[in-house]
């Protein structure tokens, strides 16, 4: 019996699913000593503004990318 092809990225989703619950369970003090000083937010917003920057980069790379692709058949 062939199994089908998504059925391997659902049972990777669903494996990586409960290894994120397990990691919740767990508790984290460093995380409630920056909670409680409000360092957290900052942790935080530098984190966020990485990814926005990845982000923006990757579609900037993008753009670039579509622009060579249409000037050269």
């Amino acid at each position: 019996m062939k199994l089908p092809k998504y059925f391997s990225r659902i049972f990777f989703s669903i494996v990586a699913m409960m290894c994120s619950f397990v990691s919740f369970a767990q508790p984290v003090e460093m995380a409630d000593t920056m909670r409680s000083n409000g360092k957290i937010y900052v942790v935080v917003s530098v984190c966020l503004l990485i990814l926005i920057g990845l982000f923006l980069y990757v579609m900037n790379i993008d753009r670039k990318v579509k622009k060579l692709e249409k000037n050269n058949p």
